[in-house]
């Protein structure tokens, strides 16, 4: 079993339209081992496993595309709006999240800086299990202002998905490193190269 200081566990996380996923390819780019658990999520429910069966069972065949792929928009239209269609959604689909992103993790080499992007770290009460969690923060405007431009999600759409997740304000109070990405590329690669050398600091004296 690999020890706890094998490795330097950051937990990123950020609302959507963030640019979360932005500042995760400059810090895989820098050389961190980055594990994405929305990545993983869909690579637990492609065609043929057993959690698209699953999904399939539960909910029908109208959330489904016709290639077989689960459809992602139907389905979360479906889920959106009632909590406990959700939960049984989540029944199945965490469970095989956590294992995959464990399998992961314990694949990492000794001494990595392990960044696992979280989407809902603080929504699920998980900033305890990391020795960092870093924060991407992004004025509201400007989330929805991505996710209108970018997603080609109307306003409403893009404000009802803002305000489904815990606020600005939950998840700044558990950052140990806030990445304020409301400014140019410039700015946002020097935070994120200032990030990276702190991060290798401590993970030297881990």
């Amino acid at each position: 079993m690999r020890e706890a200081a094998a490795v330097l566990r950051v937990g990123l996380t950020g609302g959507i339209g963030s640019g979360k996923s932005e500042v995760a390819r400059r810090l895989a780019s820098h050389g961190a081992v980055v594990i994405d658990a929305d990545a993983v999520a869909r690579e637990v429910v492609e065609p043929g496993t057993p959690g698209l069966a699953e999904i399939a069972a539960a909910f029908g065949p109208a959330v489904l595309r016709p290639d077989g792929r689960l459809d992602r928009e139907a389905m979360a239209r479906l889920v959106f709006s009632d909590g406990e269609l959700r939960e049984k959604l989540n029944a199945i689909v965490h469970p095989r999240v956590g294992e995959r992103m464990a399998a992961l993790e314990q694949a990492a080499p000794v001494g990595s800086v392990l960044v696992l992007d979280v989407p809902l770290l603080a929504e699920n009460g998980l900033a305890g299990g990391f020795d960092v969690v870093v924060v991407v923060d992004s004025s509201p405007h400007a989330q929805v202002d991505r996710l209108v431009r970018l997603r080609g999600m109307t306003r409403q759409q893009a404000e009802a998905r803002i305000a489904a997740q815990a606020s600005r304000q939950q998840r700044l109070a558990i950052a140990d490193v806030v990445i304020d990405n409301s400014g140019s590329r410039a700015e946002l690669d020097r935070q994120v190269g200032d990030l990276w050398a702190e991060l290798r600091r401590r993970a030297r004296h881990a």
